[in-house]
Parts: C-alpha cells; structure tokens; sequence
C-alpha cells in the first residue's frame, strides 16, 4: 500500500519533494507534505503559514491548521494521530493518507470545492468543531515538547556521551599505562635473565680456563698397552714443556717491564744472565704454586668485581623502578586531579542547567496556569457571545418573520385588488354590453315602431353572447397592410356574423 501511495503522491499530485515508502513517515512527520497535498487540491488556502522546519514551534503549527481541513474532509484526526506522526510512528502516515485518499477521490467526483463544502456545513456543527479545534490546538500544545527542552535533553546526552568517552579514554589510558609497565618488567626480566646467563657463561669459561691451565695428573693408570702410555706420557711432556715455556717468557716478560721501569742509572743485565739467575733461584714446584696462586687471586679479584658490578646495576635498577614509580603516582595524580576538576566543572553545568531548568518549569507552570484562566476567560465569552448571538438571531428571526408578514398582507391584498378589478371590468363589460343592446334595441324601435327583424335581432344576440360589441368601432372598408386593434374586433364580428349565416343557410327553416 506504501508503493501505491507513493505513486499517487509522486506521479499524479507530483510534491515538491520525491516520497520514498522507506523514509514516508520522517518526510510527512512535520506536515508541510500534508500541507501541500491539500493545497493541491483546493483545500489549504493558509499553507503559504506554513513551515518547512522541524523544530517543535513549526510542527505545532503545521498541525494546528491542518485539523480542520481533515475534519470538515471526514477524516479521522486527533492529538494522538498528530503525536504519532510527529514521533514517526511506523504506519501512522501510512493509514491517514490512505483515508484522506479516498475522502479526495469523493470529494473529486462531488466536483465541490473546499469553500463549497464550508459553506454547505450546518450552522450548530461548524461551531461546535470551532470549539473542538480550539481544545485541540490546546492539548496539543501540551504533547509537544518545548524546543528548549529537546536543546537541554540533547545538550545533557551531549556531555553524558563525552562523559562516557572521557572514562573510556581514561580506562584505556590505565591499560596502556598497566600493559607498558608491565611490558617494560617482562622486558628487564628478560634483560635480568640475559645478564644471568651471561654471566654463568662468563663465570663457566672462567672455570674451563682456569681448569685448562691447572695440570690434571691421574691417579690411577688406566689398563692399556705399553705404546699407548708411553706416546701419552710423551705428549703430556710435550704439554707441559710447552705451557712451562709459554709461562717462562711471559714472567721473563713481566721481569723486563719492570726492571725497564725500575733501572734508570743501574747496569741492565742480560737477558740471558737473568733467566739463568732465575731458573737457579726458583724451582720448578715454587713456580708452578705461584702460578696457581697468582689465578687465584685474579679469579677472585674477577670475582668480587662482578659482585660489585652486580650489586651497582641492581642499586641502579632500584632507583630506577622507584623513579618510574615515582612518576606514575605523579601522573596519577595529576590525571585524577584534572578528572575530578572537570568532575566539579561538569557537576557545577549540571546544577546551573537543573536551576534553568527548575526556572523554566516554574514560568511554565505560571503561564499554563494563565493558559487555564484565559481559556476559561474565553469560554465564558464565548458562552456569553454565542448568548448575545441567539438573540440577535432570534430578533432577526422576528423581524424577518414580521417581514414575511407584511410581504404575505401585502401580495393577499394585491391579489384581492387584481380580482376586483378583474370582476369590476368583467361586470362592466357586461353591463356596457347589455346597455349597448338595450340602446341599440330602443334606437331600432324607435325608428321601426317597435319592430325589429328577427334575423338583426339573432346577430344582436350573438354578438352579445359572444361578448363583441354591437355598435361599430372601426372601418374596415379599405384593406390596410396592417389592422388596429378594433379593426380585428370588427372582421372578428363579421366572420362571426357571416359564419351564422352560413349555418341558417344550410339548416333552413
């Protein structure tokens, strides 16, 4: 039924705007389309009032004149309908074009037009839907909501939904903040367990050079041929005369820096010479315990500082985590600070837009209390105009009905006097008529001595049963091209003499 209507609108009223049947009820929800549709058909003759806007004030006009077209059309219309169209309510624009297209197919075919069908409207109907489309407009200026209000709710969902996204900011702020903290701890755990490891494979190199430079003797021989431990025996020598060689001239080579550093006027001996001294002075056993003794320093002194490296990166990172904390309580703070100052900013908006919105409800109150008191005003002058106007209207009535009286004495006594002169020239036709006879028959006597033909007699006679006069008016000897009235009344008496003779002479006596 939607696409149907739609082509109505479209193709055969053709509006100013293409209806769609999706987006029908927002295009007819502020009635300037309803507007239109009656205009085009003779029927809106206020729709250059009315408004093409959306806001509250512009519907609630459109709305307002659009009831007494659709009443005096027949077609039902109320403050509910009007409130369903204006909230767009699925099918409610649907159902009342469908009735106001059949009630204009009607009235097309009654070929009326819309001052036509005001004016045929009764007298008592018409007011009272004068008053009901007054209690109309009023109701439906109650079920409109204000404009100002439609601002204020829109304004309050406007700084809840900011609201919402500020504690949606501030939430994935926190878990940015929890998910980086947390990042940065797995990542110094990883560093940690690097450094660990790094260390245990610093300290187990360590311990295989320290281990590869201490001479392993074993025990117990192992039970092998006479050439295995021999060549065993041989390349165990050749390592250790290779090791006590390496050790010899790396001392021999301590020996000169230090003797360089020391001799300044004294001889230097040779080099050969000293190595003598020295191999005579030490034995092989002192040498090698020194040696171990000397690893064991280094490895220890190794030792103790990697302890202390250790021990000053973890004060660092100490400091550090406490620094980070540090400034994660700051921006807390600060972030919960400037949250609470908006808070407070919001809270203090809010209760100014609550102390508007309590002002306007009391002036709203105030002026639909004078609502009330002008509209109970209106309807005692209303009563006391509808009172003034019965009787003014029944005083016409009894001046309008003296008047018919008048007129009815005055046409009854025309009416007599027109049938008195009718019977006063009947009679005195008749009575001209008998004294013309008695005279004429006077006269004749008179001058026959009281003898009159029987045949002149017969002619008196039926020119006065046929009301003709008897004496002559006029002339007709001479054929005129046109005859007088009298002339007509003489041939008339003639014709009417010749045909009595014409019937004496075929009936003879």
């Amino acid at each position: 039924m939607s696409d149907i209507l739609c082509r109505w609108l479209n193709q055969e009223v053709k509006l100013s705007r293409t209806v769609s049947s999706k987006g029908i009820e927002k295009d007819f929800s502020n009635g300037f389309l309803l507007g239109e549709l009656l205009h085009k058909y003779e029927l809106q003759d206020d729709f250059p009032l009315f408004s093409e806007g959306r806001v509250s004030n512009a519907k609630l006009n459109n709305f307002s004149r659009l009831e007494p077209t659709f009443q005096l059309l027949g077609v039902q219309f109320d403050q509910n309908v009007a409130q369903n169209i204006m909230t767009e309510k699925h099918g409610s624009v649907t159902i009342l074009l469908y009735q106001l297209y059949i009630a204009l197919q009607k009235k097309r075919k009654s070929g009326l037009t819309g001052v036509a069908m005001q004016t045929m409207r009764p007298l008592a109907p018409a007011k009272l839907q004068t008053m009901r489309s007054e209690i109309y407009r009023e109701r439906l200026k109650n079920l409109v909501p204000r404009q100002t209000d439609l601002n204020l709710s829109r304004v309050s969902e406007k700084f809840e939904a900011k609201y919402k996204k500020m504690e949606e900011k501030i939430a994935r702020v926190h878990f940015q903040n929890i998910r980086k903290f947390e990042k940065f701890q797995e990542e110094q755990r990883i560093q940690d367990l690097e450094k660990q490891r790094l260390g245990r494979r610093r300290q187990h190199e360590m311990m295989a050079r320290i281990q590869a430079a201490i001479l392993q003797i074993p025990k117990t021989v192992p039970n092998r041929t006479l050439k295995s431990i021999e060549s065993h025996k041989m390349m165990m020598k050749k390592k250790e005369e290779e090791d006590v060689l390496n050790e010899i001239q790396k001392f021999e080579m301590l020996i000169k820096k230090e003797l360089e550093a020391k001799g300044s006027g004294s001889k230097v001996p040779s080099a050969a010479q000293t190595t003598a001294d020295l191999l005579s002075t030490y034995s092989d056993e002192e040498y090698i315990k020194k040696i171990q003794k000397r690893l064991e320093e280094d490895t220890l002194a190794r030792e103790q500082r990697e302890k202390r490296r250790r021990k000053l990166l973890m004060d660092q990172l100490i400091a550090h985590e406490a620094q980070e904390e540090a400034y994660r309580e700051e921006q807390l703070i600060n972030r919960l600070m400037r949250q609470s100052q908006q808070e407070r900013r919001i809270a203090v908006q809010l209760m100014h837009v609550r102390h508007e919105k309590e002002v306007l409800w009391q002036n709203r109150v105030f002026r639909e209390k004078q609502y009330e008191e002008r509209r109970l005003k209106d309807f005692q002058d209303a009563l006391d105009r509808e009172a003034a106007l019965a009787r003014q209207a029944k005083l016409e009535y009894e001046e309008q009905a003296q008047k018919e009286i008048e007129i009815h004495e005055r046409i009854a006594a025309e009416r007599s006097q027109a049938r008195y002169k009718k019977h006063y020239s009947m009679c005195t036709e008749i009575l001209d008529n008998i004294i013309d006879l008695s005279t004429k028959i006077a006269e004749y006597r008179e001058l026959t001595h009281n003898l009159i033909p029987v045949k002149i007699m017969r002619d008196w006679k039926e020119l006065f049963f046929s009301g003709k006069p008897i004496y002559e008016i006029a002339s007709i000897d001479s054929k005129p091209s046109r005859f007088t009235s009298e002339q007509l009344i003489e041939l008339s008496k003639r014709n009417l003499l010749d045909d009595n003779d014409y019937e004496e002479y075929k009936v003879p006596t």
